[in-house]
């Protein structure tokens, strides 16, 4: 089976298959139906590597009751401390604690490591060996890492954090924490999912409502939009541009950047519109994953809009404990008698940002341009938080109201701008390319290319700017009604059936005409499936 949720075998068979047999099993069995599916699906898309994702539950699941265990045996202690403190006896919980939460980072984070990073890693080894002019080299493992290993495993992680933390029970039902780990829509691109979010609802095998049928159909029609008509149609030009940009100027490049900006938002968060609406089938509410995020103003904004579910992860698994250390916490209160409210904290809080983007750009991938791209924002956001307090200052001065609209675009055209670029190393092969690729748009950028006919040499036509201009109006459109708050599902919904039926067959027949498929099109592949 594809790894793609846009396939027809996922919509027309297998997702049809299991709405089926949901419908027709009682309550009880429903949940072991989405399980046995869940591990069919990952099965068929990654063959015996699904044995990574058992091991993992199986880890998380075992520490998960003995450090239930442990806490049950700390609290009967401090009932009856003896001649023991209580503060002794929750320090000496809290080491033994400290060691099973240990092993679980190192069993989970270990296997990631070894099926993502071991190549890059090696080749770095041998990189720094030839500097030294040896002629040995270690041989560079090459093999298949799981699909989707880093959304499962960053959820494994927040449920044993958040155990060793207390803020959950350990789940002693084996089956339901698997189902949680490996429920198919959210295997192979998330959202990254905590336990309390899914794991009781999808356990519960509620009944379909009409509703929520209809509300995820909806949303899964809306995906497919997203992906076959906009990410697809642009998967060629941007191929052809990125592999051989050395032959095209700087505005060709620019607009390579561009496409790839709005192909990345198009498949990435029109497959997140496929999953949720998956979900929302079952009765599933899944944490959303995007927010309109080119509508941000600032950089800080947009990844809380963007990739939602990852930036949560990073702001409550690393950055609060990062700044919360006893090192930080010190470093905070010296650095504020010294350098006052505003840039004291921001000493310690720019260390934590910084482990956090470090993080962010190698989760991304094994590659020095993820790297980068993730300082690439650090740097930005950071800046952007050392400025802020001048950037008020100066507009005060100059009488400029930060909320009217010329401000904010320029803000938003300017965000717009600064994560393309961004975006355009991330897609570079390699990180020399992407200076190149900056190089050609800052030293020899010709607007005329971008009308005189060499992109329509690349793969696309005019038919197709006027097909993609299409859909995103009707994008922006939905993300207008979205940021005011109106659910334009609900109220399709809620209109009688002479106004639904139209909507509906409108809606498959522009994805049936316009869509980019057939000869001369390649589909792009899942972007996020191998991060």
């Amino acid at each position: 089976m594809s790894a793609s949720y846009c396939s027809l075998l996922y919509l027309a068979a297998f997702l049809p298959a299991v709405i089926l047999l949901y419908l027709i099993l009682p309550q009880k069995a429903r949940p072991i139906l989405l399980l046995a599916a869940s591990w069919f699906f990952f099965w068929s898309i990654s063959g015996t590597l699904i044995i990574c994702l058992i091991f993992s539950v199986f880890v998380i699941h075992g520490i998960g009751l003995k450090l239930d265990g442990l806490k049950s045996e700390r609290d009967e202690k401090l009932k009856n401390p003896g001649d023991r403190s209580k503060k002794e006896i929750k320090a000496e919980y809290q080491k033994y604690m400290r060691r099973f939460l240990a092993i679980a980072i190192l069993l989970n984070i270990g296997l990631l490591a070894f099926y993502k990073y071991m190549g890059f890693t090696v080749c770095n080894i041998n990189s720094v060996i030839k500097l030294f002019g040896c002629k040995a080299a270690i041989d560079i493992p090459s093999y298949a890492a799981p699909i989707g290993i880093s959304f499962y495993t960053m959820q494994a992680m927040a449920y044993i954090f958040d155990v060793y933390r207390e803020k959950i029970k350990a789940d002693r039902n084996f089956f339901r924490l698997a189902l949680f780990m490996s429920f198919f829509p959210q295997i192979v691109e998330g959202p990254i999912c905590r336990y309390s979010d899914t794991a009781i609802a999808l356990w519960e095998g509620k009944r379909i409502r009409s509703n929520d049928f209809l509300m995820g159909i909806q949303r899964i029609s809306f995906g497919v939009m997203k992906k076959i008509i906009v990410a697809d149609r642009l998967n060629i030009v941007i191929g052809n541009i990125y592999s051989g940009y050395k032959n095209y100027d700087g505005a060709i490049v620019a607009a390579s950047a561009v496409f790839y900006a709005l192909q990345l938002y198009m498949e990435f968060s029109g497959t997140m519109d496929i999953v949720i609406g998956s979900a929302e089938i079952f009765g599933i509410t899944m944490p959303e994953n995007f927010s309109q995020p080119f509508f941000s103003k600032t950089i800080s904004e947009f990844w809380k809009r963007w990739h939602i579910t990852l930036g949560t992860w990073f702001r409550d698994y690393i950055f609060y404990p990062a700044a919360m250390s006893k090192p930080l916490k010190k470093l905070t209160t010296n650095a504020r008698k010294k350098l006052g409210n505003h840039f004291g904290p921001l000493a310690s809080s720019s260390i934590a940002l910084f482990c956090v983007w470090l993080c962010n750009g190698i989760w991304h991938g094994a590659g020095w341009q993820y790297i980068f791209y993730g300082m690439y924002h650090f740097s930005f956001i950071l800046v952007g938080n050392i400025i802020e307090p001048f950037v008020i200052s100066a507009a005060q001065k100059l009488h400029i109201r930060r909320t009217c609209k010329p401000y904010v675009i320029m803000q938003t055209v300017r965000t717009f701008i600064i994560v393309c670029i961004g975006e355009m190393f991330f897609n570079a092969h390699g990180l020399r390319a992407g200076f190149e690729m900056l190089g050609k748009i800052l030293t020899d950028f010709t607007p005329s290319s971008l009308w005189n006919g060499t992109l329509f040499k690349l793969g696309i036509d005019k038919l197709d700017i006027l097909i993609i201009c299409v859909a995103l109006l009707i994008v922006l459109s939905v993300s207008i009604t979205k940021e005011k708050k109106i659910s334009l599902g609900k109220w399709i919904i809620s209109r009688p059936l002479y106004v639904r039926i139209p909507i509906y067959y409108s809606i498959i027949l522009f994805i049936a005409i316009f869509g980019a498929y057939g000869t001369g099109y390649v589909p792009v592949d899942p972007m996020y499936a191998n991060f």
